[in-house]
């Protein structure tokens, strides 16, 4: 029974092939030719992909931050397909450039990229390269970059957003802050590994060891320990350093002063409450101290018993001190403070 039913199936499959209408052929043989294609296509994207990774693999064995030209560039970052998130920064190194900022920059670069080479977490989703302008200015065109440096991170997919620019004038180029901000841009932590500095201990015992020697000296003769006008000099110029902003200096890494790019002006004072310059941070110092100088004359004027003309020179010296220099201040305070009602004096100061 099996088998003379096999030929009927087959009669009858047959019937159903002939009944199919003519023009159905060339479109499965279009679909099919159609999948083959999209087959190979996206074995050839994997292909590519493979051979991306595997060279910047290499790369990275090599020395952790890679350097890049225009055509590397649009190869292994703008152009598809791409699994792997890529930080540039684009810097000026050359000498002739003078950008004292971009080698300051480069070095905690440098420490950001080698913590993450040689860190167990070290894998193919993040790299770290570097287009200097001199190398790549097609591409800072091609980016309508006219600054430098800059940290920008482009995304395994999609174009770079405006969060994918490192803030450098209000968080500073520290290597703390970079991998701080790599985290939130790609989820991956690094923790940051600095090389043993031993300038400041070497520092530190030649200030005992000059100390030691001038007490040694003077071992007969040590009134000097007792001077409450030398002690005070010495106080008052940690406060001032302090109060400054110098630790802050330290800590993030702030450049001395912003160059305008458009107009070459050069500003001193961060026009931001969250951040500032170096030179910025010198201006409060001096004017703190001239501060500081009008309130000992001032004392000095009430406390004397000396001549009263002579006094009275003091006093409006000391005065004016307080008076014009505090204005300066406060001038600074408004320009960072927006919205700051008070004034001493009515004319506001421009610091660029």
């Amino acid at each position: 029974m099996g088998a003379r039913g096999a030929p009927s199936r087959r009669r009858q499959a047959g019937r159903r092939l002939r009944y199919l209408p003519t023009g159905s052929f060339p479109f499965l043989l279009l679909l099919l030719l159609l999948c083959i294609q999209l087959g190979g296509g996206q074995k050839k994207k994997e292909n590519l992909l493979a051979e991306k990774v595997e060279q910047l693999m290499e790369w990275s064995s090599r020395r952790s931050i890679f350097r890049m030209n225009g055509d590397k560039f649009r190869k292994f970052i703008k152009a598809p397909p791409r699994n792997y998130s890529m930080i540039v920064m684009f810097t000026a190194l050359q000498p002739q450039r003078q950008c004292s900022v971009c080698r300051q920059a480069n070095e905690e670069y440098q420490i950001l990229a080698n913590s993450w080479r040689y860190s167990s977490a070290f894998c193919n989703k993040l790299f770290f390269s570097m287009v200097d302008y001199d190398e790549g200015t097609d591409v800072f065109q091609q980016l309508n970059m006219n600054s430098a440096p800059t940290f920008m991170h482009f995304p395994p997919k999609g174009r770079p957003k405006r969060a994918d620019t490192f803030d450098l004038q209000r968080i500073g180029f520290a290597a703390e802050q970079l991998a701080k901000w790599i985290a939130d841009r790609t989820d991956v932590h690094i923790r940051v590994f600095r090389p043993p500095n031993y300038s400041g201990t070497i520092a530190l015992a030649l200030l005992v060891s000059l100390v030691g020697g001038l007490l040694y000296l003077r071992r007969n003769n040590l009134e000097f320990i007792y001077n409450k006008t030398g002690w005070a000099m010495v106080s008052l110029c940690i406060v001032f350093a302090m109060t400054s902003g110098q630790m802050w200096n330290h800590i993030r890494g702030p450049p001395y002063a912003h160059k305008n790019p458009h107009n070459g002006q050069v500003s001193y004072i961060h026009g931001s409450s969250q951040a500032q310059f170096v030179a910025e941070s010198h201006i409060i110092l001096v004017l703190n101290a001239a501060i500081t100088m009008g309130m000992v004359l001032l004392n000095e004027a009430a406390t004397s018993k000396g001549d009263v003309g002579k006094r009275r020179i003091i006093c409006l010296v000391g005065l004016g001190l307080v008076v014009f220099f505090f204005s300066f201040l406060l001038s600074i305070f408004r320009s960072k403070y927006h919205g700051y009602p008070y004034s001493v004096l009515e004319s506001d100061l421009d610091f660029e």
